[in-house]
């Protein structure tokens, strides 16, 4: 694919996910929000560092299988609990807070597809689309499969 052509295709991937906005999920029985952070976080690793084109290819390829997994979902694979250093808006200023967050983490396996979506929910706000993944990964090191490098924030 070249750059052209990709730059066509993640432009058309972010139209239709600024059309999602909610879905209804019935394992919270509540919405799940795709918001800016969750399409920012398929786009970059961290701040200022972008994933490589071939893993966001395959992020964006796996990401219509998403809101089919959380309409139908019923049961849950996995919960984190962490804190995590985050940006909130207070007083006209962005500040840095180390916040609780959950990470909610479903595997399904729909058109022959192994895939985990991981939910994000920051202290007691609303729940987010965070991430989808393939359900294997490779290790670089050993060339074996790993479901996940275990930190729900990078994956």
């Amino acid at each position: 694919m070249t750059q052209e052509e990709f730059q066509k295709f993640k432009d058309s991937f972010e139209k239709d996910y600024k059309n999602i906005g909610q879905i209804k999920c019935p394992y919270f029985n509540e919405d799940i929000t795709f918001n800016a952070k969750g399409l920012e976080h398929l786009k970059f690793l961290r701040k200022n560092h972008a994933r490589i084109t071939d893993e966001q290819i395959i992020r964006i390829r796996l990401f219509p299988l998403v809101p089919e997994i959380l309409k139908l979902t019923r049961t849950i694979q996995g919960i984190t609990h962490t804190k995590h250093f985050e940006v909130v808006r207070t007083n006209q200023r962005n500040e840095i807070i180390a916040l609780p967050v959950v990470y909610y983490e479903f595997i399904a396996i729909i058109k022959d597809k192994r895939v985990r979506v991981i939910i994000k929910q920051i202290y007691n706000g609303p729940k987010f689309f965070w991430s989808v993944i393939p359900f294997w990964k490779v290790d670089k090191n050993s060339g074996r499969r790993r479901m996940s490098y275990g930190n729900p924030e990078t994956d």
